[in-house]
């Protein structure tokens, strides 16, 4: 319930800060309207934020007959965890990655892009799946999608503010913010939106590692792909979030290929720190310290279902979840 609390305190925390640009802007009716605007905002994002993420991306759902296997994991998994089956999508984007997003777990979607197929073994993949499910049952997908949506919304109207300037208060109407002025809130109102969404998504995020092993039962799996993503979020780009900056949390690894502040400022924890809990987890339960073991050697072996997710592209003698 404390967690639940925080983050009801952060959002509030994002909502008061857009209100609090709007007022820099246009006094006292600015104020008003950015409330106006983060109420509709809140409100559209929880109706929408998940169709909207899905649009941004590309997003193509698939079903049974188009990728088995890959929903035929989910559903195991999502039957594991006691959650309906989600919606699932396929992102095309070489980087290899993957988001869950909806308001509940009744409206949920579990997004994996055509990178993370084409080089995960099964058990890799089903530890990020675990891991996205657990934001699912957390229901951690609806707070980041709101606070994905109103922070964006703050870099908009903070860029609105190096445009239009506004008053400072009621006092002094039509009193311009001044360029020093516009340009500090141009930089500073997005970095302090960076800064709460950091604090509302870096705690679920170990939250949602330690499900995800629970649920797929292989922490050393998820701990494995958590290595194989970083090193591909740091050599691929992801233009999609590149353009939507404001979405990077709902990744299970920081898709944006920043360095220095963007770095410093990430959403995310440190790759390290979440394998180093995995592999804490994995000791706890007696896994040892090794590798994903034999299931995924066999499934390299296994032979590919008929209509499976595509391995094309994948690099000569590659061997990934799918044969």
């Amino acid at each position: 319930m404390t967690g639940h609390f925080r983050t009801l305190v952060l959002i509030s925390a994002l909502m008061g800060l857009f209100m609090a640009v709007g007022y820099l802007i246009g006094g006292e009716a600015g104020m008003l309207v950015a409330f106006l605007i983060a109420a509709g905002t809140n409100l559209f994002a929880y109706w929408n934020g998940d169709k909207l993420v899905l649009s941004m991306y590309g997003a193509q759902e698939v079903d049974a007959s188009t990728a088995p296997e890959l929903v035929g994991i989910v559903r195991e998994l999502a039957g594991r965890a006691g959650l309906p089956m989600p919606r699932v999508y396929i992102v095309e984007s070489e980087q290899p990655n993957a988001f869950a997003t909806g308001r509940s777990p009744e409206h949920a979607a579990v997004a994996a892009t055509t990178g993370i197929l084409r080089i995960l073994t099964r058990d890799e993949l089903a530890g990020v799946l675990g891991h996205e499910l657990t934001h699912v049952r957390n229901r951690d997908s609806m707070t980041m999608t709101i606070a994905a949506t109103i922070a964006g919304a703050i870099g908009m109207l903070a860029h609105f503010a190096f445009f239009f300037g506004g008053a400072r208060s009621s006092n002094e109407r039509g009193s311009p913010l001044g360029a020093v002025g516009a340009i500090a809130m141009m930089i500073l109102a997005p970095l302090a939106a960076t800064l709460v969404q950091l604090a509302i998504s870096r705690g679920r995020e170990f939250e949602a590692d330690r499900g995800g092993a629970e649920i797929s039962g292989n922490p050393l799996g998820l701990a494995s792909a958590l290595m194989k993503l970083e090193a591909g979020a740091q050599t691929l780009p992801n233009v999609q979030a590149e353009q939507h900056p404001a979405t990077a949390h709902l990744f299970i690894v920081n898709p944006l290929s920043g360095e220095g502040m963007q770095s410093l400022f990430s959403t995310h924890p440190s790759t390290e720190a979440r394998i180093a809990r995995l592999r804490a987890i994995a000791a706890e339960t007696g896994q040892g310290s090794g590798g994903t073991g034999g299931a995924a050697r066999t499934l390299r072996h296994a032979p590919s279902a008929p209509g499976t997710v595509p391995s094309a592209g994948s690099p000569p003698g590659h061997s990934g979840p799918w044969g």
